[in-house]
């Protein structure tokens, strides 16, 4: 869902090489990134390799990152049954709004 409202194909369980390691996970393909973005969900961990910068905008990396906290955190709440609201601000960031016991 966070790589569809970004505009990125869907991420693929797979294993590559980035410059100097293997990475196995969802690997999602970043704007103008050499090398995807590894999520492995069942350690909890993300590889990448940007060379500081050189490789990919750390920008691409941010807002995936701030999708899925939002796309987890609304599904979280809605799962315990409240209603979840979603305002972007005008500096980038995302506010949620959650309604406690459900739709209002």
């Amino acid at each position: 869902m966070s790589c569809r409202r970004l505009g990125l194909e869907e991420p693929v369980m797979q294993t590559v090489q980035l410059f100097s390691a293997e990475a196995t996970g969802y690997c999602v393909h970043l704007p103008r990134w050499r090398y995807p973005v590894v999520c492995n969900t069942d350690a909890g961990t993300v590889q990448y390799d940007n060379y500081e910068g050189r490789w990919g905008e750390q920008v691409h990396l941010d807002r995936l990152v701030q999708r899925y906290a939002v796309e987890k955190s609304t599904s979280e709440a809605r799962k315990l049954g409240h209603s979840v609201t979603e305002q972007s601000l005008a500096d980038g960031s995302i506010k949620l709004t959650v309604q406690v016991g459900g739709v209002h």
